[in-house]
């Protein structure tokens, strides 16, 4: 009969186990959505910036092909 205690017991302790992993693993996923956002936030600045510094750049070549 102790060994339906000891498999309850490690039943139990592998569930904790799991569950802990669980919310580690959630944890880095917002952690890593987080990261996204900012670089996407970062790449839509850079971009703006490039079109705007490329506009005085294609009008200059567009006064040159006239």
């Amino acid at each position: 009969m102790w060994w339906l205690y000891l498999y309850v017991g490690l039943a139990t302790a592998g569930l904790l186990v799991l569950g802990f992993l669980a919310v580690r693993v959630y944890a880095e996923v917002r952690g890593l959505a987080r990261q996204v956002g900012r670089s996407s936030d970062r790449l839509l600045h850079a971009s703006e910036d490039l079109r705007r510094a490329a506009e005085p750049l294609a009008r200059g070549a567009g006064d040159l092909s006239r």
